[in-house]
């Protein structure tokens, strides 16, 4: 045995305000900026912070934080690296799932959908609002590869560092970009006293249109 803390004993006691359908915005997107918007400014660290969940083509389940660069009514968008795990996990699934944690506000948000790689005139357009550096790393590093040690990437940075030294604007690597999470469903979960959480759910029908449904927590 460890001396790891009595996890069996953790508990924090959910104390907020009711959440019902009447509280719900017309859309899902709209809920989901409302919250986002909320998280912001109560202080959440790294808000727009969202889990993504994606499968290999044997249903082997992976897992890892991304960040949310783009909400509205036809998904919400992320940038990575087209060459790393997750992109060809979205390559062949065409499936992912996210949550947005929000631990101090007592919230999560999930969410499920279909993925389609952004059009590259999207990409270019947040590629250039980048960070110098951050355009530097995502040309230094092939993301999700085995390497033999930092001292490789560090190398590789210095060389991509000297290579556009005399680049005003970097272009974005052709291995770079944006993914869309179009969603089928979307669920609002709000934490409630004696774990009778809230918690709401958009559906998408096959009628395309969307109805919202309470479920048991």
């Amino acid at each position: 045995m460890t001396d790891a803390p009595a996890l069996e004993s953790m508990r924090t006691d959910y104390a907020t305000r009711p959440f019902d359908v009447a509280d719900v915005a017309a859309t899902w997107h709209e809920q989901l900026a409302a919250w986002l918007d909320d998280a912001r400014t109560g202080g959440e660290p790294e808000p727009n912070a969202m889990v993504l969940a994606t499968a290999d083509p044997d249903g082997v389940p992976s897992s890892r934080t991304v960040l949310c660069k783009g909400i509205d009514v036809g998904g919400i968008v992320f940038y990575t690296n087209y060459t790393s795990a997750k992109s060809h996990d979205l390559r062949r699934t065409r499936t992912a799932a996210v949550t947005f944690p929000w631990y101090s506000l007592q919230r999560q948000v999930q969410l499920t959908g279909r993925v389609e790689r952004c059009p590259e005139a999207q990409s270019d357009a947040y590629w250039a609002l980048r960070p110098r550096g951050s355009q530097l790393g995502a040309w230094a590093s092939a993301q999700s590869t085995v390497v033999a040690g930092r001292t490789v990437l560090d190398q590789a940075l210095d060389g991509v560092t000297r290579r556009f030294a005399d680049t005003d604007r970097i272009p974005r690597p052709p291995h770079w970009g944006g993914w869309r999470i179009d969603p089928w469903q979307v669920e609002f979960w709000q934490g409630r006293e004696d774990r009778m959480h809230d918690r709401l759910r958009f559906e998408l029908g096959r009628d395309d249109r969307w109805s919202i449904r309470r479920l048991a927590p």
